[in-house]
């Protein structure tokens, strides 16, 4: 039986290719042969995400076979697979060709899963939100575990160091991961070269263990750049605030590491404190160490001293911050009071602070609690209290003292590391 093939019915730019082997010479366009019967079925992956959807053609009389997966991608075979990265009900089609010409299969819906519907892979990404979390290591005692493959606690860390507090692990809904070391990575006992690194994961709901993470790609790795076994993390715990995850190390050994929500001032907070302390005194060397004026004109009502000019009794002041969130002000002998302008009794003490993102210019800013309390000059924001961080290293700080808001006093004060 001879049919016309009519290409417009393919509908496909490779059609020519396909049918240009079938054609009889001498006939225009014109095949023998039945005409193929287009049908298939198909396999859903149940067991990981994004998820693959295999499907194999039960067509008759064909023998090219083009696959419509209904999210735009199209591929050829006899049998495919193809990743599904979004939930959802799509419509395939299967178009089969043969020396009869083509067949066009009825449409199939293929239900893809929703990964959200794990509670763990919800936290991970933050699917209520805005479909991708940042992760970085928890700043506390533990975030670092290592254990025999019996679970026996081998170590344990305390302080991490700062170029591991400072990395952040972006994982999104689209089944990506990035990591960012902010400088260094944490290797080999030491801080070393940034291993920056962008790639995908698949996610394992795992109904009888743990979740686990499958990381792809060359260079991959989540909170340690250890080599872990298959790539493969159990996810211990998932919420809002907190993860925990564990891998198996190449020795049989496994290590958890427990990462918080990644704020974008812990950085800050880190040179401030050392990590757990860090004591900072008026940096009496540099030129106008404090100035006072606006936010629009910070030398509009002092310009500042010389290098070496402020009072003895305010340049031996330290001021030391704690990652407890505590100010501690010791005067030694005498403060520098804007009552007289003159050395009178210490005003030291203690006050808890509030750490926090800057509102205005800033890194980030803190507020202390107590009344009285102060950094620099006793009448430098005495209502507000509140300091923002202009700019802050391992050894130099710059400070601004009040809001500024509807064009009030502020105060910009230079301070090093005692």
């Amino acid at each position: 039986m001879k049919n016309i093939v009519r290409l417009a019915v393919w509908g496909l730019a490779s059609a020519p290719l396909l049918f240009s082997s079938c054609e009889k010479e001498g006939d225009d366009n014109e095949l023998e042969g039945p005409v193929p019967q287009s049908s298939f079925t198909f396999q859903v992956n149940q067991t990981e995400f994004p998820t693959v959807v295999a499907f194999t053609s039960t067509s008759q009389d064909g023998f090219l076979y083009q696959w419509s997966f209904g999210d735009n991608a199209i591929a050829s075979g006899n049998t495919v697979q193809h990743t599904y990265p979004r939930a959802g009900a799509y419509q395939v089609e299967l178009v089969t060709a043969g020396r009869g010409g083509t067949g066009i299969s009825a449409k199939q819906a293929v239900t893809v899963p929703d990964a959200c519907s794990s509670a763990a892979f919800s936290k991970l990404v933050d699917c209520v939100g805005s479909g991708t979390r940042v992760w970085a290591f928890a700043n506390t005692p533990g975030a670092i575990v290592r254990e025999s493959a019996t679970g026996t606690v081998l170590s344990t860390s305390t302080t991490l160091p700062a170029c591991q507090l400072d990395d952040q692990f972006s994982f999104s809904n689209g089944f990506t991961l990035n990591y960012e070391s902010g400088g260094e990575t944490y290797q080999n006992g030491a801080c070393s070269t940034s291993r920056n690194n962008s790639g995908a994961f698949s996610f394992r709901p795992n109904s009888s263990g743990n979740p686990q993470l499958v990381l792809k790609g060359k260079g991959a790795f989540i909170g340690l750049p250890d080599s872990v076994v298959n790539k493969t993390y159990d996810i211990l715990e998932a919420t809002d605030t907190r993860l925990r995850l564990r891998g198996t190390n190449p020795d049989g050994t496994r290590t958890t590491v427990t990462l918080a929500i990644y704020d974008a001032t812990a950085p800050i907070k880190l040179l401030l404190t050392g990590g757990s302390s860090r004591t900072w005194k008026l940096d009496n060397a540099t030129d106008a160490p404090i100035t006072v004026g606006t936010e629009a004109n910070p030398l509009e009502y002092f310009a500042g001293v010389m290098p070496g000019q402020l009072p003895a009794c305010q340049s031996d002041d330290e001021y030391t911050f704690s990652t407890a969130n505590v100010f501690t002000y010791n005067a030694l002998a005498e403060t520098f009071s804007a009552n007289g302008y003159s050395c009178q009794a210490p005003q030291s003490g203690t006050s808890p602070m509030v750490f926090g993102p800057a509102a205005g210019a800033g890194l980030a800013q803190f507020t202390l609690s107590r009344a009285g309390a102060f950094i620099a000059a006793t009448d430098a924001s005495p209502t507000e209290r509140v300091y923002r961080i202009l700019s802050i290293d391992n050894q130099k700080m710059t400070l601004r003292a009040g809001s500024g808001q509807n064009g009030g006093t502020v105060f910009t004060v230079k301070m090093v590391v005692k």
